[in-house]
Parts: C-alpha cells; sequence; structure tokens
C-alpha cells in the first residue's frame, strides 16, 4: 500500500492543528491515570485523551523500541516518523470524526513451542500506533477492575507471580490442579462479547468502533485479504488487554465459587483439595465458558491431575519431604536443547568464539526466566551437555587426524596419547565425552571463552 493508499483510508481533511505530529509534550500517561477512577457517566471524550500529543508520543517512542516488521503496506519503523510528518493531521481528524479505517493485517505462521502453529497478525506501524496510543488511555481505566489472580500481560504482574501463587496453594493443602487450556482462544473471541465487556467502561463510540475496527480487521496472506468475522489474531499493541477483559467474566466467577486459581492470558490452573471437586470443577468451567463467552476447552490440552504430574508456565512442582518446590519443566529443558541443536547446526561454519557469543543470550534469557527453580540438579546436567555439544564441534571441525593430534596435543596432551586418540576410529559424538577431550577442553577453558554457565549463574541469583 502507498502512502497515498494509507492517507486515504484515514479520508480525512487537513487538521487546524496542521503539522502537530508525535512530539515531546506536556501531558500524557500521568494526566490519564488520574481520570481513570471517574464514572463511566462522568468519563471525557476519550479519543481527544488518545489523540493528545503527549499520549502520541509516549506510544510512538514505545513503537519504535518495539521495532518490528512492516505491515501490508511496508512502511517501516524507520520511516514512520516522517511519514507522520505529512499524514498525521489527516489522519488524527479521521480518528476524532470517527472515520478512521485500519489497514488488514499481515498474517504469519509461527511454530508453537508445544506444537502446531500460531497465526501473528502484524499491523502497519501506523496502527500499531494508534493501538499503542488507545491502549496507555484504556489500560488504567480497566485494570482496576481485574482479577488479584489474573497475571498475564498486565504491568506489575508477571509469570513469575503466578507460579508463586501456585506452589503456595499447593503447599497449603491444595494437591489437585483442573488445568483448563483453551481451544484455539485469539482465533475463537466472540467479537460481539467482547465488545459489551468492553462497553461496560468506556462510552465513547468513536473509541468503541474503532475497537471493533480492528477487530474486524481483514487477515492478509500472499496478498488474498479475507475476512475476520471472530478472533484477535496476536501481534497487536491492544490484543493481551482485550483478553483480560473478555476473560475477567471467567475469573469472577470462579471468584464467586471460591476457587484458589491463577490465570495467565488463556492458561489457568484451579487448585482444589480432591480428585472428585476437581472433576466438577472441570465440568462447570466447560460449561461456563462455552454459554458465556462461548469459548471451548482443548480436551487434548486440559486434565484434573497431581499439580507434578502438569506444567505450569514452563514450571512443575515437585515434593521434597513436606515441601513443594518448583523445578524447570521436562518440556522445557527439551524447547532449550532443541533451540541449542538448531544453533550449531546454523553455524557449523563458525569460529568457536562466535559460536558462543550466538548461545549466551539464549542462556541467559532461559536462566533468567527459570531462575525460581529450587531443584538444581538441572543446571549441572545442561551446563555437562552444553561443553560436550562444542567440544563435539570442535572435534568435527579440526577434520582430519592430523589437525586433531595438533589440537590435542596443544590443549595438554602428552604427544602418544594425542596421536592415539585422534585415530580411534570413533563418531564425533562419541569423542566429545571422552577422557582426551575433557581434559583438552574441561570446563575451565569455556570460562575463558566466556560461555554462560547455568551452575555459576544460578548461584549469583
Amino acid at each position: 500500500m502507498s502512502d497515498s493508499d494509507a492517507e486515504a483510508r484515514a479520508t480525512g481533511a487537513g487538521d487546524p492543528e496542521a503539522g502537530q505530529y508525535p512530539e515531546g509534550g506536556s501531558r500524557g500517561a500521568e494526566s490519564i491515570t488520574a481520570e481513570a477512577g471517574q464514572t463511566k457517566a462522568e468519563m471525557p471524550r476519550l479519543m481527544e485523551a488518545v489523540v493528545e500529543r503527549g499520549n502520541l508520543w509516549l506510544a510512538y517512542q514505545k513503537v519504535v523500541r518495539n521495532g518490528g516488521a512492516p505491515g501490508v503496506d511496508g512502511l517501516t519503523v524507520g520511516s514512520l516518523k516522517d511519514w507522520l510528518k505529512m499524514h498525521w493531521p489527516s489522519v488524527k481528524a479521521a480518528l476524532r470524526e470517527g472515520r478512521y479505517m485500519p489497514s488488514a493485517v499481515r498474517g504469519v505462521d509461527i511454530p508453537k513451542p508445544s506444537g502446531g502453529m500460531r497465526t501473528l497478525g502484524i499491523p502497519t506501524v501506523l496502527d500499531r500506533l494508534i493501538q499503542q496510543a488507545l491502549l496507555q488511555v484504556l489500560q488504567p481505566i480497566v485494570e482496576p477492575t481485574f482479577s488479584a489472580s489474573s497475571y498475564g500481560f498486565r504491568p506489575g504482574r508477571s509469570a513469575h507471580q503466578a507460579v508463586r501463587a501456585a506452589r503456595k496453594y499447593v503447599q497449603d493443602g491444595r494437591r489437585w490442579v483442573v488445568d483448563i487450556d483453551l481451544e484455539a482462544f485469539f482465533d475463537q473471541v466472540n467479537h460481539d462479547i467482547l465488545m459489551s465487556r468492553m462497553a461496560r467502561h468506556i462510552e465513547d463510540e468513536r473509541v468503541l468502533k474503532l475497537i471493533r475496527r480492528y477487530l474486524e480487521a481483514g487477515l492478509m496472506r500472499e496478498g488474498v485479504e479475507t475476512a475476520r468475522e471472530r478472533g484477535t489474531p496476536q501481534g497487536g499493541p491492544l490484543s493481551p488487554l482485550l483478553s483480560n477483559l473478555l476473560l475477567t467474566d471467567w475469573d469472577r466467577e470462579l471468584e464467586k465459587r471460591g476457587h484458589a486459581f491463577c490465570r495467565y492470558a488463556d492458561d489457568c490452573n484451579i487448585y482444589v483439595r480432591s480428585e472428585a471437586a476437581g472433576r466438577r470443577v472441570m465440568a462447570r468451567m466447560k460449561a461456563f465458558l462455552q454459554e458465556r463467552l462461548q469459548l471451548r476447552v482443548n480436551e487434548a490440552k486440559s486434565a484434573c491431575a497431581r499439580p507434578w504430574k502438569r506444567t505450569f508456565l514452563g514450571y512443575t512442582l515437585t515434593r521434597v519431604g513436606g515441601r513443594i518446590r518448583l523445578k524447570v519443566a521436562p518440556k522445557s529443558v527439551a524447547r532449550l536443547t532443541g533451540r541449542v541443536r538448531a544453533l550449531l547446526r546454523q553455524g557449523r561454519g563458525r569460529s568457536l568464539v562466535r559460536t558462543i557469543e550466538t548461545l549466551n543470550p539464549v542462556l541467559r534469557g532461559w536462566m533468567g526466566y527459570f531462575q525460581l527453580s529450587e531443584s538444581k540438579t538441572v543446571w549441572k546436567e545442561l551446563d555437562g551437555w552444553l561443553r560436550r555439544r562444542l567440544r563435539c564441534l570442535i572435534w568435527r571441525q579440526a577434520r582430519t587426524r592430523q589437525r586433531r593430534t595438533v589440537l590435542l596435543r596443544r590443549s595438554g596432551l602428552a604427544e602418544a596419547r594425542a596421536w592415539h586418540s585422534a585415530r580411534n576410529g570413533q563418531g564425533p559424538w562419541w569423542n566429545s565425552g571422552a577422557s582426551h577431550m575433557n581434559h583438552a577442553f574441561p570446563k575451565r577453558f569455556f570460562d575463558r571463552q566466556r560461555l554462560v554457565s547455568l551452575v555459576d549463574s544460578s548461584r549469583h541469583l
């Protein structure tokens, strides 16, 4: 889509405040938050708060900081500022007059960690800016209405808080979990139900219409645009807030029934004291979700079971004596090892130093997320496995017997041992675990190469 096409979508005449594209302003999130306690009848016209100079500047900074791929119009984040200088007045006028029409989102399928594909909808950079500006105005209004047991995509909330709460529920004697996974949640959201929930908080019809248009914006794949009657594709700034708004009805139903639960987006665990109670909760929640929210439970991924047989946000629980502890789930370990294997395959021609530079950010991020694990055995096992994979890489890259002999001799092995080890006839993986390679390339060697050690990192957490 050309710049003129994007401007035509806005269909706006020039703004009397021509040239006011997002810059620093005197108002912004602070003024919006101060007004968040007002009732619906007292609430000011929200679209003016959305397009207010300070709010747009904050949204612009956030969009630029997040970066990301262009949408269907090809406009990049780096080109946004110059585009806004020319076109923002007409876009602003269209927003204030309720005439703005969002562009289609670009559909991209990415693999889920648990298998299958997830569709991301990538809005244009302009629509990301407007959605972010909407989010900054709407979040202070609806956030106070959310449940204390909802942890996903909320300011001041995190997955770590959710898994800590789960551990406490189990420690307190709720030794059964009703693990409910919603089937294709982001594809199944009913627009009418969602908009009725939004209308409980918002009176500005222009804002409500704009959100509805974002929900209904077409999904474009390979140049073909398809209409959307349900769902809210992940990828836009508004999507997490809208999902929490819809699922708050579920939270309130669970609270009304007195249940202990943790919900992170569409992943909800309910903790009960017996299997019979768990089965009753499962049946009632299936009926509630279907009848009230028109959402289906994924039967294959949901279950009533012992907590140590389920995974929640990458963690599982284990019993040590009378104490409940957090532990990295086996599936999470498998995903890390799969990621490392993929990176090593992609970089077989890289030097060891470059390979380690590629691995370290992945290891730091993984360790940062799983720092709550109270079972340290996994760190030691993974460290040993990582070093063995790198020794395997070193052995492969040496290629010939002569080079391997020189490599081992320079790394401290005696001449005879280096010669015989290089000619043992075994494959790279066998050699990477053999004593000669462990002696030549011990942990201190990889420490000098600055490979992140999960064991060492865990001691500093």
